[in-house]
């Protein structure tokens, strides 16, 4: 529902609110990846082995680096927050809402809370922490919060783009960042041996239930709440 009942494009995508058995796999599937490296189960064996084998490549020595390293940053939080902040000021201004302030401002905090009580409470190291393997008071590598900020900012961007109407190019835009983003961060950031695999996989299952968090947050309080101050209705 817009706020001001602006004209607008029609959807051409979903919002991308994450099913409720989505988001129950991801939270399946984060807890028995992370139960199997604190066991050092076989999942470990398997990111020790790509690890070999991406270090082989020496990416980080060669001159595909910059290239590499710039695909890493669709889950920067620097970047997407760029795009974010221009997005919502358009919102803002054209759409006269703080709706969507307010989705952003919750997504960063349910993220950063989130993510590093993650990070700080397994302490896993990243494969070239040096004179460590595993887990250390320094190790801050799992989840990767790049995969995790790319599933729920761009999934958040999306939403906006989508639920106040703006032109089918700019949604489907969206929509493509929301997909492929995630993906090519992990990729890129397993390939410049700057995470393991189950980092990246943690990392976007903690991005899945964190949309999911913001989605059901927004419909119970956010929503209702701006609704209210602005003397519109909550349906």
């Amino acid at each position: 529902m817009r706020e001001t009942g602006l004209p607008g494009s029609a959807p051409v995508v979903s919002v991308g609110r994450p099913p409720w058995w989505l988001v129950l796999v991801a939270l399946l599937l984060g807890g028995l990846v992370t139960a199997d490296l604190l066991a050092h189960g076989s999942l470990e064996r398997m990111d020790l082995r790509v690890s070999e084998i991406v270090s082989d490549w020496g990416l980080k020595e060669s001159a595909s680096y910059p290239a590499v390293w710039l695909v890493t940053q669709l889950g920067g939080r620097v970047t997407i927050l760029v795009v974010l902040v221009g997005l919502i000021g358009y919102l803002a201004w054209r759409r006269g809402t703080w709706l969507p302030v307010a989705r952003l401002v919750l997504a960063v905090a349910v993220l950063t809370a989130c993510v590093y009580a993650i990070k700080y409470g397994i302490g896993r190291t990243a494969p070239a922490f040096p004179g460590s393997y595993y887990f250390h008071d320094d190790g801050a590598s799992f989840p990767s919060g790049h995969v995790a900020n790319a599933v729920l900012m761009w999934g958040v961007a999306r939403w906006q783009a989508v639920e106040y109407g703006l032109p089918p190019a700019v949604q489907r835009t969206f929509w493509w960042l929301s997909v492929a983003g995630p993906v090519a961060t992990g990729v890129a950031m397993v390939s410049l041996d700057f995470h393991w695999v189950t980092d990246a996989i943690v990392g976007a299952a903690v991005g899945i239930v964190l949309l999911g968090v913001v989605h059901a947050l927004d419909g119970l309080v956010l929503s209702r709440w701006v609704r209210a101050r602005t003397g519109r209705p909550t349906g």
